[in-house]
């Protein structure tokens, strides 16, 4: 089925009840600049919904004997500080190695800028122990970084060869590679969009993360791999590899979190999915017990696919007769209208005289952040740009994603601890 519109990026959705044919939907456009429609050979990137290719990966050579599970990496990253964590800690996020990418966010890293994996390999090799007790939960993207880089040594070639050899081939996944260099061209791609009050423009980054995203596919290749998924379950109620590695708590209750797939346990909901944003892209998969999956593409950063496949799934769940091609075309008929671009702050646009208090580091990230203080209000820079903190309580602030604690009153303070989502736990003191 397609639904093509010709005046917005889109979706690619697909539904396969079991035992049925899937149901497909391709509707806008791939690219702007050329007009092409997104169809079955579009290729998109799937963020984060390219871990559990990387976990299983990972399983595999497990399996092989070239690693145990229970092995701790640094035998395998020399350069890895934090000596007791295993490698089934990073699968499954319990590693509590800070996110890099959040790390490298403080250093005043602007959307352009380039910079490549090892660098945020480097990053989590900075640090010296888990940013959360041992067994807790902490999602990061360094922890697939180092999975790929150790993926790579003990099999002596790159992630995207062994995916090709061991997953790709013999699953006919042929639209579907890793993206080691973003001066790659992929075949099919789609370009991502985002609206402004401008127009559409682009927002797709200089940048690619084998492991944890990087990895370009159609929902037809999707859906090939989360049938060999379902194929390697011993019974309805197992999840994959569950026998191998055991599914932990994670930030989402009440699923847990196993090789690279979040699990729903509860009774009449069992499933595994993921979900992914990278750049302007988003994807979501989503494998039930009985074999039902779902997929959703989508190259327009204004239609997140996780929110059109939740959707999806709950009108599938209160109708079970209802035909998928009755709810597709409703589902992709929604448009966005643009949102108004909040730019942020530089040097040159404050409005106020601004009271310097201080220059401070962290030896867990490069670089310095600054705080000044200015009508009253305390302001974060970084490399020239500000965040306006929000006080929300005697000695903490909160920013965008973040929240800053002083050791004593602003003007005082000759250190802080800034805890992001993905980066708990840095302690910046006075230069």
């Amino acid at each position: 089925m397609n639904a093509n519109a010709h005046d917005a990026p889109g979706l690619s959705l697909l539904v396969r009840r079991p035992g049925e044919d899937p149901t497909f939907l391709h509707t806008g456009l791939a690219s702007f600049e050329h007009g092409l429609a997104i169809g079955p050979h579009t290729t998109f990137n799937i963020g984060s919904v390219a871990k559990q290719i990387t976990a299983h990966l990972v399983l595999l050579a497990a399996q092989d004997g070239l690693f145990a599970l229970s092995q701790k990496a640094a035998e395998l990253l020399p350069r890895l500080e934090i000596s007791d964590v295993t490698v089934a800690e990073l699968v499954t996020h319990q590693s509590g190695i800070r996110d890099a990418e959040s790390l490298l966010s403080l250093t005043g890293f602007r959307d352009l800028d380039h910079y490549t994996a090892d660098d945020l390999r480097t990053l989590a090799y900075r640090q010296h122990q888990r940013a959360v007790p041992k067994g807790h939960f902490l999602y990061s993207n360094a922890n697939y970084l180092l999975l790929a880089e150790i993926l790579e040594t003990v099999h002596r070639t790159t992630l995207d060869d062994l995916a090709r050899l061991h997953l790709f081939g013999p699953l006919g996944m042929n639209d579907t590679c890793f993206k080691a260099d973003p001066r790659y061209v992929i075949p099919g791609a789609a370009a991502a969009y985002q609206a402004t009050p401008d127009g559409w423009r682009h927002t797709e980054a200089p940048v690619t993360l084998p492991g944890p995203g990087s990895l370009w596919t159609t929902a037809g290749d999707l859906d090939r791999w989360l049938a060999h998924l379902h194929r390697e379950r011993r019974h309805e109620h197992q999840l994959p590899w569950q026998d191998a590695l055991s599914y932990q708590p994670s930030d989402h209750q009440p699923y847990l979190y196993g090789p690279g797939l979040y699990a729903d346990t509860r009774p009449g909901r069992a499933a595994v999915l993921h979900y992914g944003h990278e750049q302007g892209f988003s994807a979501a998969t989503h494998l039930d017990a009985t074999g039902l999956r779902l997929i959703c593409l989508s190259n327009n950063a204004g239609i997140a696919a996780d929110h059109t496949a939740a959707v999806l799934l709950r009108e599938l769940r209160e109708q079970p007769d209802l035909d998928p091609r009755d709810l597709l075309p409703r589902v992709a008929a929604v448009r966005r209208k643009p949102k108004a671009v909040v730019r942020s702050q530089d040097a040159v646009s404050v409005e106020s005289p601004h009271v310097e208090l201080g220059t401070y580091t962290c030896d867990q990230v490069p670089g310095s952040l600054r705080l000044t203080r200015s009508a009253g209000t305390l302001h974060l820079w970084r490399r020239g740009t500000r965040d306006q903190l929000t006080q929300a309580g005697l000695t903490t602030y909160t920013g965008d994603g973040y929240t800053l604690t002083l050791n004593g009153i602003a003007d005082q303070a000759d250190r802080f601890t800034l805890d992001l989502d993905r980066a708990p736990g840095l302690t910046y003191t006075r230069r």
